[in-house]
């Protein structure tokens, strides 16, 4: 959906007016200390089809930094190319959205320790490097001895990186128990202020078996087996530690993270993601979902994960008339433009009227959402489109899987209240939901989330 929550890398930008003006730094270079990417013999004929497109982050400050030109080489290249895991940020939020998810959600195991939870941290950092390199986990898929079990489960091999990004979050639950008082891992010291839970919102139907997780893994990547190998390896190396919660494939990105990507569709056929914060926005990621001073020097440069599984009524909206779907979503579905005139890009005019009436209704979805309504606030959204099958009656178990970043969650909250009178709500429901902590990225020889243990 256009311009919401409700259905929600890297590029070097041209130097925009209000810019940062900071240096980028090239592609494959080491920022934020990290190591050069090196590819995989395997991987390398794919990088030098794609003209060796890695992806880079940089800034001090958090800006994004990589290349437009890479994110499109990377595309044109059948997905050939690699984004660096390392970074001053975790890849997976700006880089230009891939065309696949799998997302998983993950609980720890009763009984781990500090010290597990550390080493699980150390090892999904390791396994992850190799993924996104497009290099087998471990010793791959031939152990030396030949009765243990192979590293890599294999069904990879062979399809190069893919342009597989790994983003991981901490859930509250890490810093607080289950039941909100504990400690179990001596870091309630440092729970943000922030970091509250999502309060209950008007028309959930929220599924306990779909919602939460003390751990969180975003895989995205040009290819659907590519994702889903790195989430299965993930959670093979976790067990003992943490289990699979719940998990949910995504396909055909509903939002767009870089001005190079067209605007995508979402099941409802309407444009998607259309004001959303774009990679090139340095000023706007700094003020809407890079995590600041305000919050404990472990979570600064991260950002806060909001995901929404959001089932979508798809049999009612197929027999509602063209005229009612644009009324609803205050935008045609040609086009995309807003009902009160102009192109897709054009700001909506709310004031606009004909004969009375308002051209874009009170009610309608682009106006609820827009920042205007919302004290100026802005999401980033990776959200994508999902279909689960059908039930017994033979209707779709289909939607979007919406999925957002912010430097606040208490940002997503305002824009989600804002949504209670939404005409849309008749054709949805949000009966999944989720929020985690996503740290910056890692350093050179550093694993994730190292700096809230230390």
């Amino acid at each position: 959906m256009a311009d919401t929550p409700t259905l929600a890398g890297e590029a070097a930008p041209p130097e925009e007016p209000g810019g940062s003006g900071r240096p980028e730094e090239p592609a494959g270079s080491a920022v934020g200390g990290g190591a050069p990417f090196r590819p995989s013999r395997r991987g390398l004929f794919g990088l030098l089809g794609a003209g060796a497109a890695g992806l880079a982050l940089g800034g001090a400050g958090g800006a994004a930094a990589a290349t437009l030109a890479a994110g499109a080489a990377s595309e044109g290249a059948g997905g050939r190319a690699a984004v660096p895991l390392r970074g001053a940020h975790q890849a997976g939020i700006v880089t230009p959205a891939q065309d696949r998810l799998h997302f998983a959600a993950f609980s720890v195991v009763s009984g781990t320790s500090r010290d597990d939870l550390i080493a699980l941290l150390r090892d999904w950092t390791a396994a992850a490097e190799s993924l996104t390199g497009g290099r087998p986990v471990g010793t791959g898929v031939e152990p030396e001895n030949p009765l243990l079990p192979p590293d890599d489960t294999g069904e990879a091999e062979g399809l190069g990186p893919g342009r597989l990004t790994l983003t991981f979050g901490l859930g509250r639950e890490l810093f607080v128990g289950a039941d909100g008082e504990g400690d179990p891992y001596g870091i309630r010291d440092r729970l943000p202020a922030q970091f509250e839970p999502l309060p209950s919102f008007a028309l959930d139907l929220l599924e306990e078996s779909l919602s939460g997780g003390e751990l969180c893994v975003q895989a995205c990547a040009d290819d659907p087996q590519i994702a889903v190998h790195a989430i299965r390896n993930l959670a093979r190396i976790a067990v003992g530690r943490a289990h699979l919660k719940w998990s949910q494939l995504g396909f055909g990105r509903t939002a767009s993270t870089s001005r190079a990507q067209d605007t995508p569709r979402n099941l409802f056929g309407f444009k998607d993601g259309t004001a959303n914060v774009m990679a090139e926005e340095r000023d706007a990621l700094e003020e809407f979902v890079w995590v600041g001073e305000e919050a404990p020097e472990w979570l600064r440069g991260g950002s806060y994960l909001v995901a929404r599984k959001i089932l979508m009524t798809i049999e009612n909206w197929d027999r509602t008339s063209l005229a009612e779907q644009e009324r609803v979503f205050g935008r045609t579905k040609l086009e995309g433009g807003p009902l009160s005139g102009g192109a897709e890009f054009d700001a909506p005019d709310f004031a606009a009227a004909k004969s009375g009436a308002p051209l874009i209704d009170p009610e309608s979805h682009v106006r609820l959402a827009h920042p205007e309504q919302n004290g100026g606030v802005r999401l980033l959204r990776r959200g994508y489109n999902y279909v689960d099958g059908s039930n017994e009656l033979g209707q779709l178990g289909a939607g979007l899987f919406f999925i957002s970043f912010q430097r606040d969650p208490a940002a997503f909250v305002r824009v989600q209240r804002s949504l209670r009178h939404d005409l849309l709500n008749e054709y949805i429901r949000h009966i999944g939901s989720g929020l985690w902590a996503v740290p910056p990225g890692a350093a050179k020889g550093e694993f994730l989330a190292q700096a809230l243990f230390e």
